[in-house]
């Protein structure tokens, strides 16, 4: 069993060095495209790649039900869980497809969490990876048309392939591979 967790611990911390996430929360009222402010992140060149990820049930508001969606917006029925960010009794019907929103020019699904670069948008939902469609600092924004009854917010992860990782994480790395030697030690020692 030691040895198990050993392998695992090695194994995390090997994941964990493959990129470093930064997170930003994004407020459904605050960060609202109609009368709030997009929540500034990382500064990008025109083609650089990156990621955006949000755990599909990280869920907001744009208003009285059934307006709860996830960043993919409000493009499919949801009903309540138990314990998500609704407080609704399970199986309360809490999320239905509402018709596009289009603003400044760009047509996106309400309640999708877009990504701002140089005035120009781009849907990001719960999961994008791509390049940079302009150079400037990415601004997330919760898309709708009236900010005043909105709630909640959702937790975004930023990633930019090829990142160095952080000093505590190549000591993470180093612990893991130092780990697993260990262990293939014991291993050999116990077979001789």
């Amino acid at each position: 069993m030691k040895r198990l967790a050993l392998a695992a611990f090695a194994t995390a911390s090997l994941i964990a060095g493959s990129a470093n996430a930064t997170l930003y929360v994004v407020d459904a009222l605050a960060n609202s495209s109609s009368g709030g402010t997009g929540v500034s992140t990382i500064s990008l060149t025109l083609g650089d790649l990156f990621n955006v990820s949000v755990d599909a049930d990280d869920l907001w508001n744009a208003g009285a039900l059934p307006r709860w969606s996830n960043a993919d917006g409000l493009i499919a029925n949801r009903t309540a869980v138990a314990g998500d960010d609704s407080g609704q009794p399970a199986g309360t019907h809490i999320g239905e497809p509402f018709p596009l929103w289009t603003q400044d020019g760009f047509t996106a699904p309400y309640g999708a969490l877009i990504g701002r670069l140089n005035g120009q948008y781009m849907v990001l939902g719960t999961s994008f990876s791509g390049a940079a469609w302009q150079t400037g600092t990415l601004q997330l924004l919760y898309w709708d048309s009236n900010n005043g009854d909105n709630t909640e917010h959702i937790t975004a992860s930023i990633t930019r392939p090829g990142d160095v990782p952080e000093p505590a994480v190549w000591g993470l790395m180093i612990a893991g591979f130092g780990l697993t030697g260990a262990m293939l030690r014991r291993r050999r020692a116990a077979l001789a």
